[in-house]
């Protein structure tokens, strides 16, 4: 048992038809037809959307994408329209509300890896691959790939775990031509943000992008990018292979509910606790830490 500890009652507001309750996200459709998403400051962790929300999470995660998506903007289109807050929307929306195309979402979680750690280390230890992918001997956690891989997985429900899957795997379900698409902008978009972040003294060792088909059948970036809820960013000066590293995000959350102050059993089916004050604010430092360093404008 997973999903919402206390799942929130979307709000209502007039002109606008509520969709969707993600884990961080709102999604409601105007009545242009395009699509109105809020990232709210829920926070998820183990698969579970925890009680305790980190002030100013999803203005910095609705931020930083569009940073991001300036800069990836020759690559591929996104689904950027607006940031302009519908009439009648809550001031609360300000700085967290994009106004986006409609797309034909791909159902496939576009991961790609520069270093080894996570998921997919855990199948490296057992089987020297990733998903399925085989790599060469002698790498440990927080090593360098010797190129970065295209590592998709499934798209989990809220409260479901997101199962890596192979390539063919991916090109039997969207078929061959979307899949070598996905790969093809997923290593080019890493490849792009991992220069940038590298400038800035961050490695960026994995991240996940979600994609789209347009009215026209055009391949489109959408939902978030490129922020701490969707990639692992390392303090480069801090980067040592063979333990793990530092990061900017939510460490601090997965730390402190793993830890015996937590009282919480992960393998149950009860449900985590709230997060104390510290917590909060040493996970809303670490997300604003890495917007700022990133962009180089002060939060």
């Amino acid at each position: 048992m997973s999903g919402f500890v206390e799942k929130p009652e979307p709000l209502q507001v007039p002109g606008l038809v509520h969709l969707h309750t993600g884990k961080v996200r709102e999604l409601y459709r105007n009545e242009a037809g395009d699509l109105v998403m809020v990232a709210s400051d829920r926070m998820s962790a183990y698969d579970w959307v925890l009680p305790t929300e980190i002030p100013d999470k999803g203005r910095v995660l609705t931020q930083l994408s569009l940073w991001w998506f300036d800069r990836l903007a020759d690559l591929i289109p996104n689904h950027v329209i607006s940031t302009e807050l519908p009439e009648g929307a809550p001031a609360e929306w300000e700085g967290r509300t994009l106004v986006c195309r409609s797309l034909s979402m791909i159902p496939v979680e576009c991961v790609a890896r520069g270093y080894l750690t996570g998921s997919g280390l855990v199948e490296y230890e057992a089987n020297r691959t990733v998903c399925g992918l085989a790599l060469p001997e002698g790498l440990v956690d927080g090593s360098e790939l010797p190129a970065p891989i295209f590592t998709p997985a499934t798209k989990a429900a809220v409260g479901e775990h997101d199962e890596n899957v192979s390539y063919e795997e991916v090109a039997r379900q969207v078929g061959a031509e979307t899949a070598a698409q996905l790969r093809q902008s997923t290593l080019a978009v890493y490849s792009r943000a991992r220069d940038v972040a590298r400038d800035r003294g961050i490695i960026l060792a994995d991240t996940k992008f979600e994609f789209g088909h347009d009215a026209a059948g055009g391949l489109v970036l959408a939902d978030e990018v490129l922020t701490p809820d969707s990639s692992r960013f390392w303090p480069a000066a801090e980067w040592e292979p063979g333990r793990a590293q530092s990061s900017y995000d939510k460490q601090f959350v997965r730390d402190w509910l793993t830890s015996p102050a937590s009282g919480w059993d992960r393998r149950s089916e009860q449900p985590p606790p709230p997060l104390p004050r510290e917590v909060v604010e040493a996970t809303r430092a670490k997300y604003i830490e890495a917007y700022e360093l990133l962009t180089g404008t002060a939060w």
